[in-house]
């Protein structure tokens, strides 16, 4: 007998957002959604239609994926109202989202206090609005909010509220533990009473991690019956977080058994996707991070040094190949191989693991990564290092100099900042020498090189500058310290791809990000 299926639902999108410093950009959230569509998830819960001009965006731009089902989260209709006439749910009915998530009260202290409404009127909106989005030929999802502490209060009432999403149509029942503050064994017994009154097959476990224990809650939860799991990549979300998907993901499946939609492929694929999101929000990934971590599968010396170079796998749970990170002993360092063979791969260029050349490239990775590079959520600029070491790859322009300025002046009563860049490029044996303003230093030598770059290659006017992040590597140093610049753009086809630099000059670090990511359009393109 197969392995039971466990299903899984992001809300990195929606849940992430709330996180303290956490704020996307619709070309962060579209870029990680196709990342979690890559990755295989079943449910990627983009954001709540009508909440806000990001959220509506992300919509309008309706994204497509290959794997998963996009959801429009949002609440059930408000009391006294019907759900033709409650203007959040016909935004959610609207958004063309496939999948609808609504959110609805549990606990009869918040029906009465915060809906100040009846029990009976909760009842009732609870249905209705499910059994609206099922007329509209969505998939419905009932988020039971608050059901621990509801079904702890109250639990006759708590189920009564699970039994009109089901008699609404739900297709998914999701038991929130909101305030993260119940126990494994307060989980898994409270599920396994609900599992007696609805099939297992059709609930599903939101849990917080107020008290670290959001994963081992989630794991309990599927332990008593559920069938899906809600978290987010690297436990983004409000106060604590939610439960990690990435710890989630290879414990269900390499450790219980449990099947996903995820292949062994896929898998391998966690540790990227994971640090994709750090880089996107601009942070340093955790290097503690089980299964994908730095240091998630590093071996120090000491006592254990001899049996670690004898048999590394002695301390490791599992290969971390397996999700896509490598070993690393400190006294003998193979860090990195395994990474760089799986990004070739992905390149589109692989190559045997014997073959001397990928220890080149190993070391090339090495090297720039010790002077601030990263290639992890920069595939663009890593496949440039590739190419070039192993095929070489055109010189579509040379630059002899850039030079840049800027300026505040008066402008019509009003102060400006204006930077002017001046550039010699070389193209096709021939210097040119440009001259172009921008809002800053980066826009500003885009405009250069694009103004010399225009007649040899055209296809560069749909190219789109999407995003521009600059992290300082060593902040004890200060204004010395190495920066890094990661750069995303975009153009006409739809794709995307970011390049990364790296200086203690922000503006040399810009134009190497800069750099590579016309390299890098211009090389596709010349394979189109």
């Amino acid at each position: 007998m197969s392995a039971p299926r466990i299903f899984i639902y992001d809300s990195t999108l929606r849940d992430g957002q709330q996180t303290q410093g956490v704020d996307f950009s619709v070309g962060d959230k579209l870029a990680i959604a196709h990342e979690l569509d890559h990755l295989g998830v079943d449910y990627i819960e983009a954001g709540w239609p009508g909440a806000n001009p990001t959220d509506d965006a992300v919509f309008a731009a309706a994204p497509t994926f290959k794997r998963a089902r996009l959801v429009a989260f949002g609440m059930t209709r408000r009391p006294g109202r019907t759900p033709a006439d409650d203007p959040g749910l016909q935004r959610l009915l609207a958004s063309g989202a496939p999948a609808i998530c609504l959110v609805g009260k549990t606990w009869d202290f918040h029906v009465t206090v915060a809906l100040r409404t009846t029990l009976d009127e909760n009842l009732a909106m609870i249905e209705d609005s499910l059994a609206a989005c099922v007329a509209a030929g969505r998939e419905a999802l009932f988020d039971a909010e608050h059901f621990f502490d509801g079904y702890k209060a109250n639990p006759a009432y708590a189920l009564a509220c699970l039994e009109a999403a089901a008699r609404g149509g739900a297709r998914w029942i999701v038991l929130c533990d909101t305030n993260g503050g119940t126990l494994p064994h307060e989980v898994e017994a409270i599920v396994a009473e609900v599992a007696k009154r609805i099939p297992g097959e059709r609930l599903g476990i939101h849990c917080h991690n107020d008290t670290e224990n959001a994963v081992a809650n989630s794991l309990a939860a599927v332990r008593a019956g559920v069938r899906q799991v809600q978290g987010t990549l690297n436990g983004l979300g409000e106060r604590c977080g939610n439960a990690n998907l990435v710890s989630l993901l290879p414990t269900l499946m390499l450790k219980l058994g449990y099947q996903t939609a995820l292949s062994d492929d896929d898998l391998a694929h966690l540790t990227h996707a994971s640090r994709f999101v750090d880089e996107r929000l601009n942070r340093p990934p955790n290097r503690h991070a089980p299964y994908v971590g730095e240091n998630a599968f590093a071996h120090k010396g000491g006592l254990h040094v001899s049996a670690v170079e004898k048999d590394p796998r002695s301390y490791e749970h599992v290969p971390p190949e397996r999700v896509g990170n490598h070993r690393k002993i400190l006294v003998s360092d193979q860090a990195g191989r395994a990474n760089v063979l799986a990004l070739l791969d992905e390149v589109g260029l692989p190559l045997a693991a014997d073959d001397p050349r990928v220890g080149q490239l190993v070391e090339q990775v090495k090297a720039r990564e010790l002077d601030g590079y990263t290639y992890d959520g920069a595939e663009a600029s890593f496949e440039l290092l590739a190419r070039g070491l192993l095929q070489g790859l055109p010189t579509y322009f040379e630059l002899d100099s850039f030079r840049v300025i800027d300026e505040r002046r008066w402008v019509d009563g009003r102060l400006v900042t204006l930077s002017e860049a001046t550039m010699k490029v070389r193209v096709g044996g021939q210097m040119h020498m440009t001259v172009a303003e921008g809002n800053g230093p980066v826009n500003a030598l885009d405009l250069a090189l694009r103004q010399a770059l225009a007649t040899a290659y055209p296809s560069l006017a749909g190219l789109k500058l999407t995003d521009y992040k600059v992290r300082i590597l060593e902040s004890g140093a200060g204004t010395g310290a190495v920066t890094r610049v990661m750069l995303e753009c975009s153009d006409q086809s739809r794709r995307r791809w970011t390049t990364v630099g790296a200086s203690t000059n922000v503006i040399e670090a810009s134009w190497q990000a800069l750099s590579d990511a016309i390299t890098y359009k211009l090389w596709h393109d010349a394979r189109a």
